[in-house]
C-alpha cells in the first residue's frame, strides 16, 4: 500500500523524448477538437449560432493535429505511441464528453479561455524541451496559435454570433435555466415551507414536545419533497414546453420542497421549546423573504406583490398551525 501511494505511476513531463511530446500534442489536439465539438452538440438546439463558432474552432483543432501528424510521420514514421494528458504527471486534464453537455453557454466560453490558455503553456514548455529545428518551429507555431485562439474565436464569433444573436442565446439561456431550475425549484421552496408551517407549529404547540414536532417536521418534509418531485417530473416530459429534462425538474422540486420544510423543522433538534420555537420562526422569516427575492429577481414579479403573496400568506398559515396547535 506504501509503495502504490508513494510511486506515481505517471510520467513527469521532463522524462518524454520528442517522439512522446509530439504523440502527447496529436492526443491533446484530438481531444480538444471532440470538446468543442461536445459543446457544439449541446448548443445546436438553443445557440445555434455559437454552436457553429466551436464547430469551426474544432476544425482549427484538427488542422493543428494534421500538422503535428505530418511532422511526426516526417521524423519518426508511422507508428504514433499511445500518450495523453493522464498518463503526465502535473498536465491538465479535460472533463470527459459526458461532463461538458449541457453546461451554460457563459460556462462553456469560460472553459473554452481556459483550455486555450493551457494549450499555449503546454506548446511554450514543450518548445524548451525539444532540439530538432523543424519540429522546434512547429510546436512555437502552435503555441502563438493557441495565444491567438481568443482572437479566432472573437472572429468567429462575430462572424456568426452579431451582437443581436449573442443576446437572444444569452436570454434564451437564462430563461432555459428559469424554466428547468427555478420554477420548478422555487414551486417546491414555496409548497414545503408554506405548506409545513402548520402542521409543524400546530404539532409543536399541542405537544410542547421538541422530538415529536422534529420527527413530524422530518416526515412532512421528505414526503412533500418525494411527493413534488414525481409529480413535477410525471406531469410534463418538457418536449412540448421546453422546460427541459423532467428528470432535472423533479430534483429540483423535490430537493427544494423537503429543504423548505426542514429549514424550520431542524430548529427542533433543540432541546429547548422556547428555544427552538424562536430559532424555527426565524428561520420561517428568513425562508419567506428568500421565496419573495427569488420571485421578484427570477419570476419578474413585482417585489410589493411578492411580499404579499408569499410573506403574508406564510404568515396566516403560521399563525394558524399556532392557534389550531393551542386549542
Amino acid at each position: 500500500m506504501f509503495w502504490r501511494l508513494s510511486f506515481s505511476r505517471k510520467r513527469s513531463f521532463n522524462s518524454l523524448s520528442e517522439e512522446e511530446i509530439l504523440a502527447l500534442a496529436i492526443a491533446s489536439e484530438e481531444e480538444d477538437a471532440r470538446i468543442y465539438l461536445a459543446y457544439a452538440d449541446g448548443l445546436r438546439d438553443n445557440a445555434p449560432a455559437s454552436a457553429k463558432v466551436f464547430e469551426d474552432m474544432a476544425e482549427v483543432e484538427q488542422s493543428h493535429r494534421n500538422m503535428l501528424i505530418s511532422q511526426f510521420r516526417q521524423r519518426f514514421g508511422e507508428r504514433i505511441p499511445l500518450i495523453r494528458r493522464e498518463h503526465v504527471s502535473g498536465f491538465y486534464e479535460r472533463q470527459p464528453d459526458w461532463l461538458v453537455k449541457n453546461l451554460p453557454l457563459d460556462t462553456i466560453r469560460a472553459q473554452a479561455e481556459a483550455m486555450e490558455a493551457q494549450a499555449f503553456r503546454f506548446y511554450t514548455e514543450a518548445t524548451k524541451r525539444v532540439g530538432d529545428a523543424s519540429t522546434r518551429a512547429l510546436l512555437g507555431d502552435l503555441a502563438l496559435a493557441e495565444q491567438g485562439h481568443s482572437d479566432i474565436a472573437a472572429m468567429l464569433e462575430e462572424k456568426h454570433v452579431p451582437e443581436n444573436v449573442k443576446s437572444a442565446e444569452d436570454e434564451n439561456a437564462h430563461r432555459q435555466f428559469v424554466l428547468t431550475y427555478v420554477q420548478p425549484g422555487l414551486a417546491g421552496l414555496m409548497d414545503g415551507s408554506v405548506s409545513t408551517l402548520a402542521p409543524i407549529f400546530a404539532a409543536a404547540f399541542a405537544t410542547g414536545d421538541t422530538w415529536s414536532t422534529f420527527l413530524i417536521g422530518l416526515s412532512a418534509s421528505v414526503g412533500a419533497g418525494i411527493s413534488m418531485g414525481f409529480t413535477e417530473a410525471a406531469h410534463d416530459d418538457g418536449k412540448i414546453s421546453g422546460r427541459g429534462s423532467p428528470v432535472k425538474r423533479g430534483l429540483a422540486s423535490g430537493i427544494m420542497t423537503a429543504v423548505g420544510g426542514l429549514g424550520h423543522a431542524l430548529p427542533y433538534l433543540i432541546p429547548d421549546f422556547w428555544t427552538a420555537t424562536a430559532i424555527a420562526a426565524i428561520v420561517v422569516f428568513v425562508e419567506l423573504w428568500a421565496i419573495a427575492f427569488i420571485q421578484n429577481r427570477y419570476m419578474e414579479t413585482p417585489f410589493l406583490r411578492a411580499v404579499f403573496q408569499v410573506v403574508l400568506g406564510g404568515s396566516l398559515v403560521l399563525a394558524a398551525g399556532i392557534l389550531i396547535g393551542n386549542s
